[in-house]
Formats: structure tokens, sequence, C-alpha cells
């Protein structure tokens, strides 16, 4: 059901110095006025709070005036719109869209030029985009920069991640505004060499909080045909100004009039549960543009993956590159080989999953990053020993679906080039999700990963995708702005740093995880590839000593706290075998919820969600911690009233310790009811998983 109601028209005549606009519950405050100079700026406060301090707007452009002061308010219009709606996939069966809206019309007094900025102010936040309009005055134009600030109230606690271009796979860093420093990064990240980096640059979701208990998360939504933001500190001043990837000459954007920016987002609440439980950034998308969406469905899924992370065999067929592939010389460690894929297949169908994603299955892994090579993948030709023929017949016979895998080492030209061959060949080889990969520097040579014409690229393969039925789940991709809403088969990505991390670097520490609810997640589902059960990679080579920075019954909670509709049990099947009764919890926990529950969060420290199955009278929770052990005690008043439950509790064992003793689990069960209480004890860098079945 939808409801708008257009309340208020003001002329120029009418129009005050300063134009206030409050969220539906009154608790959240956007203030908008002109400068003497004509300069647009405005403020946000929280429960008579400050928040945002007078800040900025507008842009400087290639070759024209800017568009930062001289301006005079034409009129301006408030309407009001609530509305629920049901996403494809979620973590809850319906959302409530709610807001008041302030619309601006400016003229710049100087040459006439119009610009908008459209205010929306919901109880989680504020929200603010430009429009700029068809006009006389403006066609087509690039944008310079663009001038948007954010103006804090003090030295607020950061999470941050330095602002590179070209890269989201960071540890999160926990210091004051005052305390950022680029230089204070590891900027190797393990897979190539860092963009371009500034000693004050962070990127956006940037999540705060206040001395007096305030969170505060700078964002943006809808990020399309626009490059996505990173901010520049003001350390001194507390204070951050929009910053854009430029592309290979130096400029931002290129746009026609009849344009509108990304909506820039402020989320306030002195409660951090709001933050994650926000559907603040998916509301301010377009609705989805897909009529039919039957073949959008969860996935959970196994795969020829985790293994080249542990050196148990290569993404390569051969050590050395020919053109021919016949001349490949065979080095005996390929992973994606017809028997080994068979072998994943019958995994996946003994324990119910729905597909197998094979990575290194195509010819170009010899030469595939480090060479900026244009074309090194054609996405259509097999190795050797990979047969894709009799694989679609024997997935199909045992009723599992084939993931393909697409890594384009940056050549984004290349693969644009051959994308319809390559989703011509997935079905009609049986193969109806897709995972892209975009390591490497970009090609078109010179543009960044975080440019407009990159998030064009990532915003289209989706939109190219959906015309073959197909599903998207990036890696290396920009980090979502929401725009799963729009195209619903765009399932999934990565944009962060992930699992993997801990194969082969310095890994994530404790903490990382109970951070991204907060930051990666806001934007959309996150493929982070949890359930890793041998945590320390010495079980593979004595003399590694890198590991997987939780425990083991945390792996299991990650499947509820990091929320995707396309989770992969990303460990080797002989591990899940040898811990049989943990993997249980893997095989039961839904990817597709009815409601969605955060108990108890805070950044950096801990989160516990609970989330009901979808269309089930089941029930999973999962909670973490960082580095410290720590005791809860939950209510389970979210379970259904009258009902029994048994609860199956998978916990740290005693002596457990994410460094020491990593393995130590325990299995319990118990009856409960809403009523009840359950006590929950996490070890250091642990977590517990918890399924409720009604009895």
């Amino acid at each position: 059901m939808k409801k708008i109601l257009f309340f208020l028209v003001l002329t120029a005549t009418q129009i005050i110095h300063s134009q206030v606009l409050v969220s539906p519950s009154k608790s959240v405050q956007a203030t908008f006025r002109l400068t003497a100079s004509g300069q647009p700026v405005y403020a946000v406060s929280y429960k008579d709070k400050a928040i945002i301090t007078k800040s900025a707007l507008g842009f400087e452009l290639k070759d024209l005036p800017a568009l930062q002061d001289n301006f005079e308010v034409v009129s301006t219009a408030t309407r009001s719109f609530s509305e629920n709606w049901k996403p494809v996939l979620g973590e809850v069966a319906s959302i409530k869209n709610e807001y008041n809206e302030l619309k601006v019309f400016l003229r710049h007094k100087s040459d006439n030029k119009l610009l908008n900025i459209v205010f929306r102010a919901f109880d989680e936040g504020i929200a603010f985009r430009y429009e700029f309009p068809k006009q006389d005055n403006l066609n087509f134009f690039v944008v310079k920069n663009e001038l948007t600030a954010f103006n804090l109230t003090g030295d607020h606690k950061t999470f941050w991640i330095p602002g590179d271009y070209d890269s989201n796979e960071y540890v999160y860093l926990e210091t004051p505004i005052s305390g950022i420093d680029v230089a204070k990064v590891d900027t190797d990240n393990g897979i190539g060499a860092p963009g371009r980096l500034e000693k004050y640059r962070v990127q956006t979701p940037l999540m705060m909080k206040s001395k007096e208990g305030i969170y505060i998360n700078i964002f943006e939504a809808a990020a399309i045909n626009y490059p996505v933001l990173h901010l520049d500190t003001d350390v001194k001043n507390n204070s951050f100004k929009a910053n854009l990837a430029p592309n290979a000459i130096g400029d931002k954007a290129y746009l026609q009039t009849g344009f509108v920016s990304p909506w820039r987002t402020i989320m306030v609440s002195n409660d951090a549960r709001d933050i994650v439980a926000s559907k603040m950034i998916l509301n301010l998308n377009e609705p989805s543009k897909l009529e039919d969406t039957s073949w959008i469905r969860p996935m959970k899924y196994v795969g020829i993956w985790w293994e080249m992370h542990v050196n148990r065999g290569t993404w390569n067929y051969a050590d050395k590159y020919e053109t021919d592939v016949n001349k490949l010389i065979p080095n005996g460690k390929h992973s994606a080989t017809t028997a080994n894929t068979k072998h994943y297949i019958d995994f996946a169908a003994k324990n119910g999953f729905d597909g197998v994603l094979i990575e290194g299955w195509n010819t170009g892994w010899e030469e595939w990053t480090g060479n900026w090579k244009e074309e090194v993948f054609d996405f259509t030709t097999a190795y050797p020993d990979f047969d894709v023929k009799a694989l679609e017949s024997y997935a199909k016979s045992k009723n599992v679906k084939l993931i393909m895998h697409h890594e384009t080492a940056g050549s984004v030209a290349n693969y644009e080039r051959r994308l319809d061959r390559a989703f011509t060949f997935m079905k009609d080889n049986g193969y109806d999700a897709v995972k892209t990969g975009y390591v490497g520097k970009i090609i078109p040579r010179g543009e960044w990963h975080d440019g407009q014409t990159m998030v064009n690229h990532f915003n289209y393969v989706p939109q190219r995708a959906a015309e073959y039925k197909i599903m998207v789940n990036s890696h290396e991709s920009v980090r979502p702005t929401g725009v799963s809403r729009t195209w619903p088969n765009y399932i999934a990505a990565e944009a962060a740093r992930g699992n993997e991390f801990n194969g082969w670097s310095v890994g994530n520490p404790p903490a990382h995880e109970t951070i991204l609810p907060f930051t990666r997640l806001l934007g959309g589902p996150m493929d982070y590839t949890p359930g890793i059960f041998e945590i320390k990679m010495s079980y593979y080579d004595p003399k590694k000593t890198e590991q997987v920075h939780t425990t083991l019954a945390k792996q299991l909670a990650l499947y509820v706290t990091i929320y995707s509709p396309l989770q992969m049990a990303a460990d080797l099947p002989e591990n899940y075998e040898r811990y049989a009764d943990a993997f249980q919890f893997i095989k039961d926990v839904a990817l597709d919820w009815d409601d969605t529950k955060v108990l108890e969060a805070e950044p950096g420290d801990y989160i516990t969600i609970a989330r009901k199955a979808k269309g089930k009278e089941q029930w999973f929770l999962g909670a973490i911690t960082d580095e410290q052990a720590r005791e809860t005690t939950l209510k389970l008043d979210f379970l259904t009233p009258g009902k029994k439950y048994q609860a199956i509790v998978y916990e740290d064992g005693p002596a457990a310790d994410w460094e020491k003793n990593p393995i130590s689990y325990k299995i319990r069960k118990l009856t409960v009811t809403s009523k009840s209480k359950l006590n929950l004890k996490l070890a250091a860098g642990g977590g517990a998983a918890v399924s409720f079945f009604p009895l």
C-alpha cells in the first residue's frame, strides 16, 4: 500500500530564510538555508542535539562557473510518503518506506542555471541529493568536484578504511576523527598494489560514535552513473568533504541535465541496533524493474575455491602460458577438473546444497594478473581437463546447479565485448548464476574501480544478466548502495575484506565481522564465504602461521550476522565430514527471511541477530564478539507466544580461544518458549549459533 501526500508549495515571495524538515517521529531534523552570499548549506539534528552543523552544498564544474554560491530560492515543495513493499529476497518479508520530503528549487543568479536539492527525513536519518533539471542554460557538463561537506560536532570514535579508489579490501581502523591517518594502514591488501591513496581520505560507509553515545553513519544510496563517495577528512575540525574518483584525464563525471545524483545519507540513533536494522539505503533506490522474478532464488553452495587459497591446488592448468590451449603442459595441480567437480557435486547433493562454484575452469589463468593485459579470458573456452557438457549432465542428474566464474583480471573492456557470448554459453550449459571478479588494475587503463565508468559497468552487468535470467555475485566491485532493490538478480557482492584473507595474509582481526554490519552490509548482501572449520593453515603446511581469526562456533554464527541470500560453505568437504555435527547448522540455516531482530550490537565489539526463516516457524540466531570473551543473557521474546521450540546451541567450548584453541566447541539442546532466556558464553574471538525448531 502506498500513500503520498503533497502538503505545501511555496513561491519565491513566500520563502523564509531557512527551511526545516522533520522525520515522521520528529526525532530527526534537517535545516536548509542560503547564506548571505547565496551559498546553500544544511544542518542535521537528532532529538534536538546537533549532529551536522552548517555544511556546504554544491559543485565545481569544468570550464563553467561553480555552483556553490550566488543562488536564490525560486520555490520549495514538501510532501509526505508512506508505503510497504516486499523485497524479492531479504532480511524481512515487508519493508516500510516512510519519510517527509523537502525539495528546494534554486537558480544561479549570474547565469540562471537551475539546481534542485531534495531532502528526505526518515526516522533513521536524513538523505539528500542534487537534481539537474532539463534547462536552456545547461545541457552536457563535467563535474570537477562535488562540494558536499559533513561538519561534525565532536571528535567522534570512527571506524574507517583508507579511500583507495581501487580497493575496499582493508581492515578497519578504530580511531577518533583526529586520528585518521592512512599512514597507519597496512596498504598491502594482499592482492596487488593499492590505488591512489591520500593521507586523510577515507571511504564510505563511515561509522562513528559520539562521546554522548550517538551513533552516526555517513554513506550514500543509488550510486548510478556517478563515482562512489569517498571523504576527505579535516582532522583538526572534525569535518569531511566529498571526494570522487577521477577518470583517466582527471574528470569526475560526464553528465547531462535530467540527471539526479546519488543520495548522500546520514543515519543517526542513540541505539546501535537501529543502524544495523535500517532499510533506508534500500528505500532510496527505485523499485524492481523486473516483472518476473520467479527465477531469482537463494542459493547455498560449495565450491572449488578454498583449496586453491590453502595451496591444495591451482587455478591455472599449466605453469606456462600458450596461445594454443592444446600446447599447454599440465602442472598436475589444477583443481577445476571434471573428476574434482563431480566430487563437489556429490557432496552438494548429499547435503542438500543448491550449487557448486567452479573457479579456474577456463583458459587464461597462467597470465591472469599482474600484466595489465587486455585479453586474458574469453569466458567460453574450458581447460582440457574440464568437460563442460558432461558436468552439465551430471549436475542436472543430482539436482545441483553449477555456478559460473568470470574473472576479468580488471579488463572490463574485454569482458563487455564478450559479455553476451559468455551469458549465452552459460545458459547453453545450465548455469543460472555467475560470480564475477575484478582483481587488478582496470582496463580501460587509467580508470579506477570506484570511478564513473566502473560504477556504470557494475550496474550494467546485472541489468544485462537479467535478460538471460542470470543472478550476479560480484567480487572486487564497488560497495553496493542498495541497487539490489532495483535489480534483485544482483544477489550478492563481496566489496569488502572477505574471509579469504585469512588463508594467506595477516587475516581479519576478530573485530572485523562486528563492524561489517554497520558499514559494508548497509548497502546490500555480502558474499563473505564463511564456514571455515580448519582454522589454522598449519594443518595444510606446518610452516604456515596464518589462521582464521575466529573460533569454529563464530564461523557458524556468521551465517546469521552477515546477511546474504547466497551463502557458501567455504571449507573443504573433508573438513565438514570431520566435524559433521557442527556442519549440521550450515545445512539447516535458512537464506531468506520473514523477520530479523537485532538483539544487541556495538560496532567493533559484538552483535547478536535472530532471523525467522521465510514461510517457516524456524528461527536462527548468531552471536559474535571481538577479541574479548563475552557473556550474554538473551530474551527469546521474538519466538511465537504459546509455542515450544527445540533450541540447538552451537557454542564455544569452555577452553575455546580464537588463537589458542579455535576448534573447541560444544552442542547442547534445550526446550524453550518466548518467555525463556538463553545464556551464552562467547570465547575471545568467538561466537554462538542457535537453531530454533518448533516442537
